[in-house]
């Protein structure tokens, strides 16, 4: 079902393209030794060279290089073997050099491509239009002084990879669904850590609208949107604004605009510069960046498991339902844990389990699954004792609870409270007679024909055991007694 939006003239599309700027995971920035800590003491992390002092010179970080090579592995991506960098030229207080060295005419990764999954179970797939390595600019700060704005140049020169979709986006999900797929890919092969809160992903929102059938209207790029669900409304607000536009008689402007989290509209940040605004010219510090196929497969054969490979796998070998395999696949740290949870065990249940009280806990608790409330090798041993009959479903989840409130493993746990499950036959034998013999008149019932009555006998039963009898041997004694 095609995505429009109502307005004054009936439907519009919209069309969407993201710029995605993601952090390269590195232990040093792309033209220096500088460190890439996050969180560090402002200009604490800045060379000569960060700082553009007369006469210094970039070098190659080969660890981004190859970072952007597997990224675009990952992506379905042409590798080029020959790229080049460029000086983009614009003047800021936090843009030390007075350019920003990036790849225009040449970058490093071609196109690729990504399959989203959306929320009616269907697939899209949204071409990739390339890849470049960029220098990261500084950070002006304008809150430290009630007069003064101060740089920190710890940012400057950390390595980006700017990641240029098509406009194939149709509906504010599809743009959402990207974000989250790529953030997940990027995550899965280690080359930037998704962390769009603390600034290591960001996203460009390129937006415009369209009559079914036209060719593309003018566009608006939303700069800087910090998280997915931004994105995702500063599409919807960006494309009423233009439909309000052109219905009243007016014409969108290519421009520059802010997304204001805080009222939901966008507003005019500067009219959007064209390549030639920023007079673009191969960088003659740096030679052309040129390496061998040979180190691109390297690169390939070492590459992790992707999230769609690892969910094929889940449903393939584990027996999973899709919908469960995406979710255990979303996060890399999931992933792991639930394979370590199902190691030589009924993949079905550690997944029940998992998605069930083990997310509810984190949810209640506040822990994240790198830290969670029960550890995977206690989280085993639970399972095992419902496997061997130990433990009921009921009793298992009683001991989850005193597993977060007490760090026990579950075995200490069954002994020291004695909630171990009984599962004797003559032991439950003696509970039921007497059950039946209390409730004489509901036995006379239930053999008349009220058959709904088996339930009640079996609730007594639990309750008088305290609830550590055997559910499917309490089931059938209490029905042959009741059948003789």
């Amino acid at each position: 079902m095609t995505y429009t939006i109502e307005g004054e003239t009936g439907p519009w599309e919209l069309v969407i393209g993201l710029e995605v700027h993601a952090q390269v995971v590195s232990q040093a920035k792309l033209f220096s030794g500088s460190a890439t800590a996050f969180g560090a003491e402002p200009n604490s992390q800045v060379s000569f060279v960060d700082a553009a002092f007369p006469g210094m010179l970039p070098v190659i970080n080969r660890e981004c290089v190859a970072q952007a090579v597997r990224t675009g592995l990952g992506l379905n991506a042409k590798v080029n073997l020959w790229s080049r960098f460029d000086r983009k030229n614009y003047f800021y207080a936090d843009l030390p050099q007075g350019y920003q060295i990036s790849q225009f005419a040449f970058p490093i990764i071609g196109e690729g491509k990504i399959d989203v999954e959306l929320s009616d179970g269907s697939t899209k797939t949204i071409g990739i239009t390339r890849l470049h390595l960029e220098q990261d600019a500084g950070k002006s700060m304008h809150d430290q002084h009630p007069a003064k704005s101060f740089i920190d140049l710890n940012r400057s020169g950390i390595a980006l990879m700017e990641i240029v979709s098509e406009p194939d986006m149709r509906s504010p999900e599809e743009a959402g669904a990207y974000l989250t797929k790529l953030r997940q890919i990027l995550r899965y092969l280690g080359t930037c850590d998704g962390n769009m809160e603390e600034g290591s992903m960001r996203a460009d929102v390129n937006v415009s609208v369209r009559k079914a059938g036209e060719k593309f209207r003018t566009r608006c790029e939303v700069k800087n949107v910090n998280s997915i669900r931004f994105v995702m409304q500063a599409v919807e607000a960006e494309a009423r604004r233009q439909i309000e536009v052109w219905e009243s008689g007016g014409e969108v402007k290519q421009e520059t605009r802010l997304f204001d989290t805080n009222r939901g509209v966008t507003r005019s940040m500067r009219s959007k510069e064209d390549a030639h605004d920023y007079r673009y010219f191969p960088d003659p510090d740096l030679p052309p960046l040129v390496f061998e196929q040979a180190w691109v497969d390297e690169l390939k054969a070492a590459l992790p498991e992707l999230p769609d490979a690892r969910r094929a796998r889940y449903v393939n070998d584990y027996g999973l339902t899709p919908y469960d395999a995406h979710v255990l696949v979303l996060e890399k740290e999931t992933a792991v844990f639930y394979e370590a949870l199902a190691k030589g065990r009924d993949a079905k249940m550690a997944a029940n389990w998992l998605m069930g009280d083990f997310f509810a806990a984190l949810n209640r608790t506040g822990r994240t699954i790198s830290d969670p409330p029960v550890s995977v090798e206690n989280f085993g041993a639970l399972l095992d004792l419902i496997a061997d009959k130990t433990l009921s479903g009921k009793l298992a989840k009683e001991v989850f609870e005193i597993m977060i409130e007490t760090g026990d493993a579950p075995g200490t746990i069954v002994e020291k409270r004695g909630l171990r499950q009984v599962t004797d036959t003559g032991a439950i034998e003696k509970v039921v007679d007497d059950v039946l013999a209390k409730n004489a008149d509901k036995v006379a019932e239930y053999k008349s024909g009220k058959d709904k009555l088996f339930g009640f006998f079996v609730g007594q039963t639990m309750k008088a055991m305290q609830g550590k009898g055997n559910p499917a041997l309490v089931n059938d004694v209490i029905k042959a007694k009741l059948d003789a």
